[in-house]
């Protein structure tokens, strides 16, 4: 029998919280385990006799990446064809790294991800630490190189400009009730439900979608309830309507969500009714394929 390789082991130790940390970073899970693996060979190339804490080394190799990362991604982003939205991922996941506390749940939200895009690449990479992770400030010094009182700066702005961004970020709505209302949303949009529809959705609702330009999609935010309902029954119409197979409600980064399955099998979009209180405030629509494959993969595990 081979005898595992202690590099690997250690390196898989460590792995979710990695990935944790990448994916909550950058927003998709396809250039987080890219990052990942770039951060393996690096690992099997140091001299590992000379890191005494090999997952405070790993997880400065995940950050720096991942800035590297965003300040590449900001330029690409600036030529993205519509909105941009994270990648959603079926939880709970095992590579995401700890999920019980309720700011690390909180922390892979959608919601969440959209407002993390408007911080500094140091501000998300300290709130995500710190919220996601609970890394201290003497941690987190240690990883990004700064000093820890200029990292509970960071974390300062970064939470001001995460209650400044929106005051619905941040939901205290029970999880089962959010589940209750996207359920009855998805029965009300299966039916052509108008009325329903109507009722679940509040005065100032938005829905946003992401086709990447890969998939015919809303490039602009859809505002209003009388605007937003008729997007969606008009969705439901759509010619591309018949490949739809079926639509299940299931955990999409900690909360309540939709996948909807083509005939083939595959899923072809994604619907995340974003819930306060009694009604859905947003609604956001992810069909470019490149971010479905990622859910394609995992539901054939």
């Amino acid at each position: 029998m081979a005898t595992e390789d202690p590099c690997a082991v250690e390196f898989e130790a460590e792995r979710g919280r990695m990935f944790g940390v990448a994916y909550r970073m950058v927003g998709t899970a396809s250039d987080a385990e890219d990052i990942v693996q770039e951060a393996y060979l690096r690992w099997q190339r140091a001299d590992r006799g000379r890191i005494r804490e090999p997952a405070a080394w790993l997880a400065k190799v995940v950050v720096n990446l991942a800035l590297t990362h965003l300040a590449s991604a900001r330029i690409r982003r600036e030529r993205y064809v519509g909105a941009w939205l994270p990648e959603p991922l079926l939880t709970p996941d095992p590579r995401l790294g700890p999920a019980e506390a309720a700011e690390q749940r909180e922390s892979l939200a959608l919601g969440v991800l959209i407002v993390l895009e408007r911080l500094t690449p140091p501000e998300r990479a300290v709130y995500v630490l710190r919220e996601a992770l609970a890394y201290s400030h003497r941690e987190i010094a240690d990883v990004l190189e700064i000093t820890e009182e200029y990292s509970r700066q960071l974390l300062r702005r970064a939470r001001e400009h995460m209650r400044d961004s929106s005051d619905k970020t941040r939901m205290n709505t029970p999880e089962a009730n959010t589940r209750v209302v996207v359920e009855r949303f998805v029965d009300a949009l299966r039916n052509g439900d108008a009325g329903t529809l109507e009722l679940l959705l509040s005065k100032d609702v938005t829905s946003t979608a992401d086709g990447g330009g890969k998939v015919a999609a809303a490039r602009r935010p859809v505002m209003g309830r009388s605007k937003v309902l008729r997007y969606l029954l008009g969705l439901r119409v759509h010619p591309k309507a018949a490949g739809v197979e079926q639509m299940d409600v299931v955990e999409l980064n900690g909360q309540p969500g939709v996948l909807v399955i083509g005939t083939s099998g595959s899923a072809i979009s994604v619907v995340v009714p974003r819930v306060n209180g009694n009604q859905i405030h947003e609604v956001l629509l992810i069909v470019n394929p490149d971010k479905l494959a990622h859910l394609d993969r995992e539901t054939m595990r």
